[in-house]
């Protein structure tokens, strides 16, 4: 015990959530401590870091020609392999709340349809940002854990975890994922629907942005009780000045009908694969709805409508993954089988 206490004191292990829109960032110990959007600002000639997280997302469309904003990440996965490095590292050390005298262990978070490419991508970024052993783990069992299911239990689960670049459609039993649906659609897809829709119906120019605000304000995706309605600021395609508009909900609707469409069918077929007995449960339990984009409003209710069981929106969708990845280190013995194979 006092050996495991001075370990503790020495080391400052940390669980990633390496999200599209957000990294989170679990100490052990002291819980989340580092919640930030995953952006990074560089110097165009230099690569020099300016911002991070914020910072670097108050940036986004406003920048001159010598400086850059950039998402590192897209649907989930690296695409910018030296700026996610940057920016992990950045966060590693932000959450580092005591002397740095052994570099951390990193649990990371990763969709269940990466790739081998693609894990050993997340790895070797994790290891240069400074991490001395790194772990994977999926993200729907992250998020599970999270929530508090009974993954160990003979019993099938499902998830549905929509973030900003994946959503992950998962039913767990016995600490593994059995099937899984894994699509490259989430809330960043939204928010370039309403970028599009707002161009092509009403010659208005927005940046993503406005889009991630409108949708969090008013887009919907069932009826609302009460529609809502949204001034919005952009550019005139047509005069090329600056406009103000009044956009309504049934508007945004419209305009996410078609990604809400895809997540909905993703969710049907993988109910159509499902073992009968796996089913069964389910119908017994229901289904939980985790991540930042299923917070989008009425989106619990189109699922339950579509699959007639009874959807459950968690307390904390944003920080189930990194909780659960928060949980997992502070127990590695007990969740070993749940991590997955080192590459």
């Amino acid at each position: 015990m006092f050996w495991k206490q001075i370990m503790n004191w020495i080391t400052n292990d940390v669980a990633i959530d390496l999200g599209t829109a957000n990294t989170l960032v679990y100490l052990k110990g002291h819980g989340i401590v580092v919640d930030e959007p995953s952006v990074v600002a560089l110097e165009t000639e230099t690569k020099k870091v300016i911002a991070v997280g914020n910072k670097a997302k108050e940036m986004l469309g406003k920048t001159p020609e010598e400086i850059k904003a950039i998402k590192p990440m897209k649907d989930g996965v690296i695409a910018n392999f030296e700026v996610t490095e940057t920016m992990l590292r950045h966060l590693i050390l932000l959450s580092q709340q005591k002397k740095f005298l052994i570099r951390p262990r990193v649990i990371v978070a990763v969709p269940s349809g990466i790739t081998e490419v693609e894990k050993r991508a997340v790895k070797e970024s994790a290891e240069h940002a400074g991490a001395r052993k790194v772990y994977l783990v999926s993200e729907p069992l992250a998020s599970a854990i999270g929530v508090g299911l009974p993954v160990h239990e003979p019993y099938g689960n499902m998830l549905i975890d929509i973030g900003g670049g994946t959503t992950e459609i998962a039913i767990i039993s016995l600490s593994h994922i059995v099937d899984h649906n894994s699509i490259r659609i989430g809330g960043d897809e939204m928010d370039e629907d309403i970028v599009s829709f707002l161009r092509k119906k009403h010659n208005l120019f927005i940046g993503e942005s406005t889009a991630e605000r409108i949708k969090i304000k008013i887009g919907s995706a069932y009826p609302l009780p009460n529609e809502l309605t949204m001034e919005v600021r952009g550019r005139d395609l047509v005069s090329g000045f600056p406009i103000s508009m009044k956009i309504s909900s049934e508007e945004i609707r419209e305009a996410l009908s078609e990604t809400v469409s895809t997540i909905v069918d993703a969710i049907k077929r993988l109910f159509e694969e499902t073992a009968p007995e796996l089913s069964a449960d389910i119908a017994d339990r229901g289904v939980v709805l985790t991540g930042g984009a299923g917070q989008l409003k009425g989106l619990d209710q189109k699922i339950r409508e579509t699959i007639d069981l009874p959807v459950t929106l968690v307390e904390h969708p944003l920080t189930c993954v990194v909780m659960g990845s928060g949980k997992i280190l502070d127990n590695l013995e007990e969740y070993q089988k749940i991590l997955l194979p080192n590459i």
